[in-house]
């Protein structure tokens, strides 16, 4: 069934009516039911919020130490049931070899070159690349120069999403996707003792053996390491209509979604087309934005390294100085990564303690 009442569009993001601004509310990560409200004020035009139910915003990669453990060293900032979102440098290479047995891993690469090494072989790391990491693959990073990581871990397992009427190929082909080849002459380390840490249940155990435990010298399967860098990623687009973030799917797994907002040409094929993200009130899913590279125009002050928080039950949307300054754009210049998830996330201790307080404000007309 569908409804209409009052004063509309009739076309979702297109010719809003004058003097009144688009909100979406949707359910089930824009794949549900969903609502247009067409209000005479935004929603994010709020002059006060009091409680702990608002945006926020932390600059991740400054927070991670370089030159730390790399375990140790990891920064937790937003944390539920099904991933656990963290910031880590690593400038030198790790002593230690690591399994998670707690989930896989999605490392995204912000800056930083260097190599791992895995029970599937050796692949180059670069800045942009995804590495995902199953859960239980053993593997060990040397780092050629200060690799700064955005790791999210999650209980399910990482997979493509069905590209449905688009078709397998659209937004990557999956040949893309590199995978690791084992080295039949590694060069030697010489070691008496090797250590490999586990991670279960949170904590950590050391296993030793008197050989490197990465010892593989071939695998077949379809179960592996993957790298793929966000230049191979070729977004959708139209220029007549402002797609969804779903749109951008990289990786999904079970209650969490990972998209790529990538360099893109606007809805410039319709001048009542919106350019840049409608207000929505997405009240099934967290928002997460880590700001990988370029110019974020739909949100100021916001630098690479930085994190967004948007949880479910606040409003979400562009702020009043990226509407004005989208209105002559036909491009989008931004690399970002997105972690949207089903369930609420918590913040950790050193979030909160080093977030940008007044983040929530930069909405309010100046």
């Amino acid at each position: 069934m569908l409804f209409t009442r009052g004063r509309i569009t009739r076309q979702a993001h297109v010719d809003i009516p004058e003097g009144t601004v688009e909100e979406e509310v949707g359910r089930k990560g824009f794949f549900g039911r969903y609502a247009h409200l067409y209000r005479r004020q935004a929603p994010v035009g709020w002059s006060r919020i009091e409680g702990e139910l608002k945006p926020h915003a932390i600059d991740a990669m400054k927070l991670a130490e370089a030159g730390g453990d790399y375990l140790e060293g990891r920064v937790p900032l937003l944390h539920n049931n099904d991933c656990i979102i963290s910031s880590s440098k690593i400038g030198s290479a790790m002593p230690y070899h690591f399994r998670n047995a707690d989930g896989d891993e999605t490392l995204f690469v912000h800056a930083g070159t260097g190599r791992i090494e895995t029970d599937y072989g050796p692949l180059s790391y670069e800045q942009g690349d995804y590495l995902v990491i199953p859960r239980g693959t053993v593997y060990r990073l040397f780092p050629e120069s200060e690799t700064q990581l955005l790791v999210i871990e999650t209980s399910g397992e990482i997979a493509i999403p069905d590209r449905g009427p688009l078709g397998q190929h659209a937004l990557f082909d999956p040949a893309m996707i590199k995978v690791p080849t084992p080295e039949e002459d590694p060069v030697a380390e010489e070691r008496d003792e090797w250590e490999l840490k586990i991670k279960r249940l949170g904590a950590l155990t050391s296993v030793f053996y008197p050989f490197n435990p990465i010892n593989t010298v071939g695998w077949k399967g379809d179960l592996t390491v993957w790298q793929l860098n966000v230049r191979d990623i070729r977004p959708v687009h139209s220029e007549r209509y402002h797609l969804p973030p779903t749109a951008h799917i990289t990786f999904i797994t079970h209650n969490v979604v990972i998209c790529s907002f990538l360099p893109r040409p606007l809805e410039t094929g319709d001048p009542g087309a919106l350019k840049v993200p409608f207000y929505h009130s997405n009240i099934d899913y967290d928002e997460v934005l880590f700001y990988h590279d370029g110019e974020f125009f739909s949100r100021e002050g916001i630098k690479p390294g930085m994190i967004t928080f948007h949880p479910q039950g606040i409003h979400h949307g562009p702020q009043e100085g990226a509407i004005k300054a989208a209105r002559g754009k036909e491009r989008t210049n931004e690399k970002a990564v997105m972690i949207d998830t089903r369930f609420p996330l918590q913040m950790s201790a050193e979030f909160t303690d080093a977030e940008w307080k007044d983040y929530w404000k930069s909405w309010q007309t100046k």
